[in-house]
């Protein structure tokens, strides 16, 4: 009899263990799959129908347009997200660059045309561009950090412009870029005609802005509006591995010599007080950063331009 209740009882004990075992498993795929959230600042997993979906990689986010249906044309609810997404790798001190990426082959198709021919109400948009976002949603913000464009199929019209947000462009072979939104009488509102004179300067940006016509990967390189070409289908792993370098290096550097030349660029009113500028934001990281980047360098490290 108690040979019999053993047996029995070990079948339970063998089941409890492989319920156990299959728990973990189950445990293990979800945490595979997880995603970051902004609007947590925890990770969750990723749910169908999210217009935005991001991911942490260490240090490097990648924020992905996430309606390929509509070769990730942005509604509301998108550039909502977009906006809460990037505002959210600004402000927190464990990330250091940005990739921005679409789902589904396509980049950005712009506004959504459709929702905007729907729309039965006057669209609401924040004419205070310091107070609000714009109609694609971060197209006001002025990061702190880098942003890495990822950029394949499509990235035209609004796409365009959140393409210009970004501090670099890696465009895939047959990505096309263009201010397709000429055709329908829609303007540049999301820092277009701010952005591309500067990138590519102003004759060679009319061009673009007047016509609307399509420009490829190689023009797009030639212009300096792409900062690097690859193959289909690599650009999204091209961005992260750039992102990786770039957040390899010593940070406060970095953006301090980053903030400079956007100033310089942007802010600047003359050639006295960019370089007063400079100086007076790029002295504060020697004591942090540059002397024990000193005392690497007399140890051996990055001779001969070694980067690693």
């Amino acid at each position: 009899m108690a040979l019999k209740y053993g047996r029995a009882l070990g079948k339970i004990v063998a089941a409890n263990c492989q319920c156990r075992i299959l728990t973990q498993q189950r445990c293990t795929t979800l945490k595979t799959i997880r995603t970051y959230s902004a609007s947590t600042g925890d990770e969750e997993p990723t749910a169908a129908g999210q217009t935005v979906v991001s991911e942490r990689r260490g240090a490097v986010v990648t924020v992905a347009i996430n309606r390929p249906e509509v070769r990730n044309a942005v509604n509301q609810e998108t550039a909502r997200r977009l906006l809460e997404e990037l505002q959210a790798f600004d402000s927190d001190p464990d990330l250091n660059v940005a990739v921005l990426h679409g789902k589904g082959g396509n980049f950005c198709a712009g506004y959504d045309l459709k929702m905007l021919a729907n729309q039965k109400a006057p669209l609401k948009l924040e004419q205070d561009v310091t107070k609000g976002p714009g109609p694609m949603g971060p197209s006001r913000l002025q990061l702190s950090k880098p942003l890495i464009a990822a950029v394949s199929g499509f990235a035209v019209a609004g796409g365009l412009e959140l393409a210009l947000l970004a501090d670099l462009r890696v465009v895939e072979e047959s990505a096309v870029m263009g201010v397709f939104c000429r055709r329908f009488g829609v303007p540049l509102i999301d820092g277009g005609t701010v952005r591309l004179p500067r990138l590519i300067g102003l004759s060679r940006a009319l061009d673009l802005i007047l016509t609307g016509r399509p420009v490829g990967a190689q023009e797009a390189l030639a212009y300096g509006l792409a900062n690097r070409i690859v193959p289909d289908g690599q650009a999204l792993q091209t961005a992260i591995q750039l992102a990786e370098q770039i957040s390899a290096f010593p940070q406060q550097c970095l953006r301090t010599d980053r903030s400079s030349a956007m100033f310089s660029c942007y802010d600047a009113q003359s050639f006295t007080q960019a370089m007063q500028y400079e100086f007076d934001h790029g002295v504060q990281v020697i004591q942090a950063e540059s002397i024990p980047g000193a005392i690497r360098f007399t140890s051996g490290a990055g001779r001969g331009g070694e980067f690693s």
